[in-house]
């Protein structure tokens, strides 16, 4: 358990310092209208390389020997990792929605040990309702954005043009 503890806290380290400098190039700041882009990210990334220094005293003030994880607790991990790794790549092919209809069908079934016609029903009802909200609310928008209050300078751009 130590090893994977020291190997966690050294890549926690190496994202930290990359973050560290990549906001020290945008600038960490404040300006004229209030904090530079990297002020944020600086601030977070120290935080993180704060946590990654306790995670390594703490890692090698621990004795060696103990396991770090068992056959037993990773098979759940993996119900759960494997089936959410294919989601992701199933989005970039087939889509957000199929995606996730498939992946809450296989999910219902082999996690949650559900019937065939409740993992059916949910998995084509679930994306479908899902679409026909978001089409709404981007419909909402869209109408929203209509009636806003112009502003004088959009009077003088449309005469301009």
């Amino acid at each position: 358990m130590r090893v994977a503890e020291i190997v966690t806290a050294s890549v926690l380290a190496l994202v930290g310092g990359i973050v560290v400098l990549d906001a020290l190039r945008l600038g960490i700041g404040w300006g004229t209208d209030g904090p530079r882009s990297g002020f944020f990210p600086f601030w977070l990334s120290i935080a993180l390389l704060a946590c990654a220094l306790i995670l390594l005293v703490q890692a090698s003030r621990r004795a060696a020997g103990a396991v770090f994880v068992t056959r037993a607790q990773l098979g759940p991990v993996l119900t759960v990792l494997w089936p959410a790794t294919a989601m992701v790549l199933l989005t970039q092919l087939i889509g957000l929605y199929a995606a996730s209809g498939l992946y809450l069908g296989f999910y219902m079934r082999r996690v949650g040990h559900h019937g065939w016609g409740a993992v059916v029903a949910l998995s084509l009802v679930v994306p479908v309702v899902h679409d026909a909200g978001a089409l709404r609310l981007r419909a909402l928008a869209a109408a929203v954005a209509d009636f806003r209050p112009k502003a004088p300078a959009d009077e003088k751009l449309k005469k301009a043009d």
